[in-house]
């Protein structure tokens, strides 16, 4: 009787837990680790939704928009987060993706009114050094230094990407020249951030490519004012990150759901201190303690999504060349 007993108590949980909805989100590799912001929103989400929240790292965002290009309608992805406005016009052009419903009223630099595509966050790319270095306060003073610098590939990195889009829009046909100064600076070339970031604070090199926030994460995280991010008189380039769901999702109300929780207070208050950028939707507690002394650029750059996709291929070849000399 006891085994019956045990048995059946077996099968109720069983069918209970067949029962519960499965969300995939396809996402990168910082945004699930344990200190990233992953862990937090998938606790808050799975309290409203009777749901589980399957958080899967794909690589950075140009990773993401292959790995979703490859796998196409048979993607057990339902939601992608990590895309941002380099990348929009290229996954749209896919088709993959389904317009969304959500409405908010965001706190971004620019407008936004994308019918597929909803930003979560925001912030500028910068180079990212000790505090006490002498920095450059544009590229061609960067190129023309001794500085070592880590960068990441744009194939694969939203960032990397985004230096490339940073470049073209200051300098435009002159950016090729630009790198070519550059190119002996460059100490490597990672993958993604994650990599980059942590060679830099091995001392592998003196400055990183990553954001006015990052500094924000030290001051907050680590009670050390040691890092800051070099203010650049070009401008610094914006970047905006997205989520869309997936056309073929098996759960599109659900996939629904989450992109307008994405802005709520219960996934935009945990993205400062744990993805350390600006939240697209202020929360109502607001900003932290520390981020007001974060740089401000003088210039927001950002190309818009179709002529971002129309200069990508000739500024990567502009890039690879530089490197290969």
């Amino acid at each position: 009787m006891k085994y019956l007993a045990f048995a059946a108590g077996v099968l109720s949980a069983s069918a209970v837990w067949a029962d519960t909805p499965e969300l995939t989100v396809y996402t990168y590799d910082s945004f699930v680790a344990d200190w990233g912001p992953g862990p937090a929103i998938e606790a808050a989400f799975e309290e409203t939704c009777g749901c589980d929240l399957k958080l899967v790292a794909a690589g950075d965002g140009a990773a993401l928009l292959a790995r979703i290009r490859l796998e196409g309608a048979r993607s057990e992805a339902d939601i992608v987060l990590g895309l941002d406005t380099n990348l929009t016009a290229a996954a749209a052009e896919t088709g993959l993706f389904a317009p969304h419903g959500v409405r908010a009223t965001y706190d971004l630099p620019v407008a936004w009114n994308d019918p597929v595509f909803v930003p979560y966050d925001w912030g500028y790319f910068a180079f990212v050094h000790a505090a006490d270095l002498d920095a450059p306060a544009n590229f061609r003073a960067l190129a023309e230094s001794d500085l070592s610098i880590v960068i990441q590939d744009p194939r694969s990195s939203t960032p990397g990407l985004g230096l490339l889009m940073w470049v073209k829009a200051a300098y435009g046909d002159e950016a090729p020249a630009i790198w070519e100064g550059l190119a002996d600076n460059i100490v490597t070339v990672t993958k993604g951030w994650s990599e980059a970031y942590g060679l830099f604070l091995e001392g592998e090199a003196d400055m990183v490519l990553s954001y006015t926030t990052s500094p924000a994460y030290h001051l907050i995280a680590e009670e050390d004012s040691s890092k800051a991010a070099a203010l650049f008189d070009e401008g610094h380039y914006l970047q905006v990150e997205v989520a869309a769901k997936l056309a073929a999702s098996d759960q599109p109300e659900l996939a629904e759901a989450f992109l307008q929780f994405m802005v709520t207070d219960g996934f935009q208050s945990v993205i400062p201190t744990t993805n350390w950028m600006y939240p697209a939707v202020t929360p109502a507690g607001g900003l932290p303690e520390g981020f007001e002394t974060l740089i401000a650029p003088g210039a927001a750059l950002l190309l818009p999504a179709d002529r971002a996709q129309t200069v990508r291929d000739e500024a990567l070849a502009e890039w690879l060349d530089a490197l290969s000399q």
